[in-house]
């Protein structure tokens, strides 16, 4: 203002300067913003695009292989394929679904009580024990299933000295503990601490607490880790061969078997396993979806 008067500037045009100057900004701004806002969305619209393009990318693989086993599989389902043993001509699946279903129960058995046992431990207790116990879960999780296999093998076959559905079940408890047990603890973390703290207060033991509260306010995600887990060990071929009998004893040594063969009947009832399978896979991911949702929306 002393530099306009003292250019000779009257007082009556300073203020119409003034206004001339935060017109001039306002336009200014107004043009920056127009342009970091295009700018904005065509990057978001570009990343929406490499996205999409990813997502189909990693869904195309899933897709060919559903349309390829819905299509090579479908003709040989029946109700007779479902029911009827394994002959030399073709037959049926039956003995390879029970199978499958006794191999599934011994791992159940194995892996769920101790990888909630292990994952309450590591959730309530810290320390070089803890660490070492987590840690070992991490490097069991990226295992081949093969050398489980191997292990399962050395340590039940050899001992006992014969193959079985209980061998082949150890084999999927020990291959799905370690990610029973990191899911477990997780979903236990998502729990308030605040709860865990209110029930101890009380007067509550830590068991109680640990049942009451820490395992109800995890369940939905327990049982979502445990299926997953679950579906995971139930499509695993390569620690069954080194403790199943017959590979018409499991459905994945069937379709491994048969699949090899150089018989279309036999390459057939490989395709119709695996279809069986691959539905079985899907069903216990969608229970899995389900429990969780509908856990999720109690606890609310």
């Amino acid at each position: 203002m002393r530099t306009l008067r003292s250019a000779g500037v009257p007082d009556s045009a300073i203020p119409d300067m003034g206004v001339a100057a935060v017109a001039r900004r306002r336009v200014v701004v107004r043009d920056c913003a127009r342009h970091s806002i295009r700018r904005r969305r065509m990057t978001g619209r570009a990343m929406q695009v490499i996205c999409l393009i990813a997502v189909l990318i990693g869904v195309t693989p899933l897709v060919a292989l559903v349309i390829a086993t819905v299509s090579k599989g479908a003709g040989a389902l029946s109700i007779g394929f479902l029911l009827h043993a394994p002959t030399p001509e073709g037959g049926g699946i039956s003995t390879a679904i029970v199978g499958s279903g006794e191999i599934v129960a011994y791992a159940v058995a194995l892996a769920v009580p101790l990888g909630l046992f292990i994952a309450l431990f590591l959730f309530e207790r810290a320390g070089a024990i803890a660490s070492s116990i987590r840690f070992s879960a991490d490097v069991m999780s990226g295992v081949p299933s093969i050398i489980i296999g191997i292990f399962a093998y050395a340590v039940y076959v050899e001992r006992f000295h014969h193959f079985s559905n209980v061998a082949a079940g150890f084999a999927l408890g020990v291959l799905m503990l370690p990610i029973m047990v990191r899911a477990n603890e997780e979903a236990m973390r998502t729990v308030s601490v605040d709860l865990w703290e209110a029930g101890i207060s009380l007067g509550a033991r830590r068991s109680r607490v640990a049942r009451s509260v820490v395992l109800r306010g995890a369940l939905p995600g327990v049982v979502t880790g445990n299926l997953l887990a679950l579906a995971r060990g139930v499509g695993e071929t390569a620690p069954l061969l080194f403790t199943v009998a017959s590979p018409t004893f499991a459905m994945t040594l069937l379709i491994f078997n048969d699949a090899t063969q150089p018989f279309p009947d036999a390459q057939q009832t490989a395709w119709g396993t695996a279809l069986v399978l691959l539905t079985l896979v899907l069903i216990l991911s969608v229970t899995a979806r389900t429990i969780a949702w509908t856990l999720n929306r109690k606890t609310r």
